[in-house]
C-alpha cells in the first residue's frame, strides 16, 4: 500500500487517480508523460512522484484500483450470488455502465491496458488480468444450477467464450469512438445476452 498517497484526503486522491486515467486512457503507456498527469491533477510533477516512485507504479496503481472498484459494484449489485448466468449477466452490465457512467475514463484505460505491448508493463498487467478473471469466474460460476443450460455444454469454456467476446466489443468500440456510448453499449449487451439465451439455455 501506498502510504504517502492514502494519507491524502480523499478528494485529492480522486483528483490523481482520474488526471491517470484520463491521461493513461488517451495514449499509450510510453506517450503519458508523467508532467502531464501532474498537471491535470494540479499537483507538481516532483509531488506526483513523493507519491508514486515512477511510472509503472502508477500505472499498475491504477489497473488495481480499476478491479478493486469493479468487483465492488459486481457485489454491490449481487452479481455473484444468483444461480441464473444471464440475470448475473444482466446484473453486471449495469453495474459496468454505472462505473462507466462515474469514471468514464476509467472504462477507457481498463481496454487500452488490457491491450498495451509495452514490455515494461505487459507482463504484470497479464498476470493481474488471469487472477482476477479466475476469481470473476468462480464467484459467477460458484452458484450456478447446471439445470438451466443445453445438456452436455462446457460451462466454464461457453463462460469465458462470452467474457472475451465483452472485451473484444469494448475494444471495437474505443477504435470507433475514443469514448465509449454508455447507451449504444447497454443496446447492444442486451441484444447480446438475448443472443446467448437462445444459444446456450436448456429448451423447455
Amino acid at each position: 500500500m501506498n502510504e504517502r498517497f492514502y494519507a491524502l484526503p480523499e478528494e485529492k486522491q480522486q483528483s490523481i487517480i482520474n488526471a491517470g486515467y484520463r491521461v493513461f486512457s488517451q495514449n499509450s503507456y510510453k506517450n503519458s508523460p508523467m508532467s502531464e498527469i501532474a498537471q491535470a491533477a494540479g499537483i507538481s510533477k516532483s509531488l506526483l512522484f513523493h507519491y508514486f516512485h515512477n511510472k509503472k507504479e502508477l500505472y499498475l496503481f491504477l489497473w488495481d484500483k480499476c478491479a478493486e472498484t469493479t468487483i465492488e459494484f459486481l457485489t454491490r449489485y449481487d452479481c455473484y450470488g444468483q444461480k441464473g448466468l444471464f440475470e448475473s449477466m444482466e446484473r453486471g452490465m449495469q453495474a459496468k455502465i454505472e462505473l462507466i457512467r462515474l469514471y468514464p475514463d476509467m472504462a477507457n484505460f481498463t481496454v487500452r491496458a488490457f491491450y498495451e505491448t509495452n514490455p515494461e508493463i505487459n507482463a504484470a498487467v497479464q498476470e493481474s488480468y488471469h487472477r482476477y478473471f479466475n476469481f470473476k469466474a468462480d464467484q459467477t460460476l460458484l452458484n450456478l444450477d447446471p439445470e438451466q443450460f443445453t445438456p452436455g455444454l462446457n460451462i466454464p469454456l461457453m463462460y469465458r467464450e462470452m467474457y472475451l467476446a465483452s472485451e473484444g466489443y469494448l475494444w471495437e468500440m474505443m477504435q470507433q469512438v475514443n469514448r465509449i456510448d454508455v447507451e449504444q453499449m447497454e443496446k447492444d449487451f442486451t441484444a447480446l445476452i438475448e443472443f446467448w439465451k437462445s444459444i446456450y439455455l436448456r429448451k423447455e
